[in-house]
């Protein structure tokens, strides 16, 4: 039986990691999370007026069903939505603007951009249907030890050649036009990852995905996903740094000792097994591995910083061509890539606990705006997108892969019992992706502890999964 087992991090890999593993290796299995920072990592709260809201990680996609489990099981409920319409600025003018009434808008995009919207949604539709074939496999058992395997299988090389390259080129070979590239996919890719559109085209899709199906928010913040999965796991968290691993070896087995610095001074603890979820990468983590031979290579990779913006005041509608803000129709304000606009995005968000009395507040009253940047924003830009404010909180942190820096894929199996959860936003990040990611190491753990190969990086699964039905 498996004995104590480590996770590393405790954002939404490592809470949904420790619960899978405690599903599939029973609850008798120890489990140790270590996290320096808060529960929840990248999703967390800032606080305005009294009210909290997402500072980032805020929409989750309909088909997450890895989330919806989640939320399901831990008796969550999902935000009420409080409708709200978008458009696409282009630093003179709004090259798409969003109506009330749905049939125009896609009238609209036709009229712009013809045939390019339809081949957009048939693109990401084939992925969508490909991609939601792991749920089946992972509720049959079968797990795959790299990332490679796991994208072959569910839709063959094509799949692997979508993390090489850019979503820009994949779009094009379908017929979509240059034009509907710049304005549109352009915009979303800046709204999501805050990057161009030379992302490649498996996290492009994923990202486009949620830019056009219905999405969703966890009632009072999506971090309670993350601690209540460790409630439920009954995971021991400790507070502390891990600062690296190191390798021993008891009576033929493997033995992981993990390092780890707290406000209490240096410890270490010895494991049967660990999860790292936090990105191994010199300018997120200072991890050292010793006495692996071969030794656990340095994964050269970047990140990409991302500034988000908490402002509480009085937007400037007149910067975007609305003298009068009675009049502004917006909630959420996407930006193409324009070499003088020194903002990603700006949305009027809603708090993480919605009231049934909650209301928008009208385009005059000063409001909550989210402002995605790379770099912080000066006064003189604050200036221009709002005419006064009461606050700004500004977090600035390493939030998703610098893509264009990747060139292979991180590996999932570090050592016979040690594995890497983080290595899948280098395919696409986001939380149900991360979800998928855990269960996967999850299973994986769970087949090569009990040796059933069988379950482990399986040819042609479509077919045995409906024979096995």
């Amino acid at each position: 039986p498996l004995s104590p087992a480590a996770v590393v991090g405790a954002g939404l890999g490592g809470s949904a990691a420790a619960y899978f593993l405690q599903q599939h290796f029973g609850p008798q299995v120890q489990l140790d999370v270590y996290e320096a920072g808060g529960v929840g990592g990248r999703l967390a709260t800032v606080t305005v007026n009294k009210q909290q809201y997402e500072s980032r990680g805020a929409s989750i996609h309909a088909l997450s069903l890895h989330m919806q489990d989640f939320v399901k099981i831990l008796g969550l409920k999902h935000r009420r939505e409080v409708a709200g319409k978008s458009a696409i600025f282009s630093g003179e003018h709004f090259v798409l603007e969003e109506t009330d009434w749905y049939l125009l808008n896609l009238f609209r995009l036709w009229w712009h951009y013809g045939i390019s919207f339809l081949r957009l949604q048939m693109w990401v539709e084939e992925v969508m249907e490909k991609f939601m074939r792991i749920y089946k496999y992972q509720a049959h058992g079968y797990a795959f030890s790299s990332l490679e395997e796991l994208l072959r299988s569910l839709g063959g090389e094509a799949f692997v050649n979508m993390t090489q390259r850019s979503v820009a080129e994949s779009l094009l070979e379908v017929g979509v036009t240059q034009r509907f590239v710049d304005d549109v996919i352009a915009a979303v890719l800046r709204s999501s990852y805050g990057q161009s559109v030379l992302v490649p085209a498996f996290a492009g899709a994923m990202s486009l995905a949620g830019a056009q199906g219905s999405t969703w928010a966890v009632e009072g913040g999506n971090k309670l996903v993350c601690s209540g999965l460790l409630k439920l796991t009954k995971a021991n968290v400790i507070s502390a740094r891990v600062t690296g691993i190191s390798l021993h070896s008891s009576e033929g087995r493997s033995l992981y000792q993990v390092h780890y610095e707290s406000t209490e001074g240096q410890g270490s603890a010895f494991y049967d097994m660990v999860v790292v979820t936090t990105p191994l990468h010199p300018s997120r983590s200072n991890f050292t591995f010793e006495n692996f031979d071969p030794p656990i290579a340095d994964f050269p990779a970047a990140f990409q910083p991302s500034v988000t913006s908490v402002v509480h005041g009085y937007l400037n509608s007149s910067y975007f061509g609305f003298p009068d803000p009675k009049l502004f129709p917006f909630t959420s304000i996407l930006t193409t890539d324009t070499p003088d606009l020194f903002f990603h995005a700006m949305d009027n968000i809603c708090p993480v606990n919605i009231s049934a009395a909650f209301r928008r507040k009208q385009p005059q009253e000063a409001a909550v705006w989210r402002v995605l940047s790379q770099q912080p924003l000066d006064k003189h830009q604050l200036k221009t997108l709002f005419r006064s404010y009461y606050s700004v909180q500004v977090s600035e942190w390493q939030a998703y892969p610098r893509y264009d820096a990747a060139k292979a894929l991180p590996p999932v199996v570090l050592h016979e019992n040690l594995f890497y959860l983080s290595g899948v936003e280098w395919v696409a990040s986001s939380m149900e992706m991360i979800a998928v990611a855990a269960k996967n190491v999850a299973l994986l753990a769970y087949n090569r502890w009990h040796q059933e190969l069988e379950k482990i990086d399986q040819k042609d699964l479509m077919h045995k999964v409906k024979t096995e039905l």
